[in-house]
C-alpha cells in the first residue's frame, strides 16, 4: 500500500496539501465538500502528488512540505511556478 502527499489547487487560488492511503477517495471527498479545510474553496484540482511506500515517511513530508523549508523546496524546484499558473 502505498501513502500520498498531495497538492490541490482551491478555487481561491490558494493551495492545500494533503496526506492519504487512498489518493483517488480523498480527492473525492474534497470535491464534494466533505473535507473541512477546502468546503468552502471548491471547486479543486489536484496539481501533483507523491508516493510513498511508508506511512510515517508521507507524513514527515507533508509536514515539510507545509514549514518555510518546504515551500522554498517548491520554489526551488520551480513546483511554485508551476502551481501559480496552472489554470483550468
Amino acid at each position: 500500500m502505498f501513502w500520498y502527499v498531495y497538492i490541490v489547487k482551491c478555487n481561491d487560488e490558494r493551495f492545500y496539501i494533503g496526506c492519504a492511503n487512498d489518493l483517488k477517495e480523498r480527492i473525492k471527498r474534497h470535491q464534494i465538500g466533505q473535507v473541512p479545510a477546502t468546503k468552502d474553496r471548491l471547486p479543486i484540482k489536484l496539481i501533483s502528488y507523491f508516493a510513498f511506500s511508508n506511512k510515517y515517511t508521507a507524513f514527515n513530508f507533508e509536514k515539510y512540505l507545509k514549514s518555510g523549508s518546504g515551500r522554498a523546496f517548491l520554489k526551488r524546484h520551480d513546483l511554485i511556478n508551476y502551481l501559480n499558473t496552472t489554470k483550468e
